[in-house]
C-alpha cells in the first residue's frame, strides 16, 4: 500500500505551486485506481492547517474549498484513512530514540510510525526528512527520474 504524505496534498491542491501538475496526475492515479493507498490523518490535519494559513499563502485557500478538495479525494473506494492505535506509542518511541529526535521532526516520526504499523509499503513524500527513517521505504513522484 502507498501512502501520501501532506505536501503532496498541499502541492495536488494549491495552482500556484510549481509542482501542482505533478502532484495533482500522482493523486488522480491513486485516487481513480485500484491499487490501495492511504493517507494519515495527521496529514489531513496538517494539509487544511497549511493551506488555509494567511503567514503562508496569500490568499489562503478557504477552508471549504480545503475541505471540498478533501472530500472529494475521500470518496475514493481503494483509499483508507489510518490513525494511531494500541501499538502506536511504542513504535513512535522507537523511531525517536534512533533518529534522536526533537521538536517538529516528532511529527515526522509520528507519520512513520502510522505507515510502519499499517503495512505501508512506501510513502510518497517530498520530504526528504524521512530519511531518518530507514525501515519506511519513501519515493518522490514529483521527480521524473525516481524509480
Amino acid at each position: 500500500m502507498v501512502a501520501l504524505d501532506t505536501n503532496l496534498l498541499v502541492y495536488a491542491h494549491r495552482q500556484d505551486s510549481p509542482f501542482h501538475v505533478s502532484a495533482l496526475d500522482t493523486l488522480e492515479r491513486l485516487g481513480n485506481g485500484t491499487r490501495p493507498w492511504s493517507i494519515p490523518w495527521p496529514c489531513i490535519h496538517e494539509f487544511l492547517s497549511i493551506v488555509t494559513h494567511p503567514r503562508i499563502y496569500n490568499p489562503p485557500s478557504p477552508i471549504t474549498t480545503a475541505l471540498d478538495f478533501l472530500e472529494n479525494w475521500l470518496t475514493s473506494p481503494s483509499l483508507t484513512l489510518i490513525t494511531e492505535g494500541e501499538t502506536h506509542f511504542s513504535q513512535l518511541a522507537s523511531l525517536a530514540r534512533k533518529a534522536k529526535l526533537s521538536g517538529p521532526r516528532i511529527h515526522d516520526a509520528r507519520i512513520a510510525a502510522l505507515c510502519l504499523a499499517h503495512g505501508v509499503d512506501v510513502l510518497y513524500t517530498a520530504d526528504r526528512d524521512f530519511s531518518r527513517f530507514p525501515q519506511l521505504k519513501t519515493r518522490n513522484p514529483l521527480l521524473e527520474n525516481d524509480e
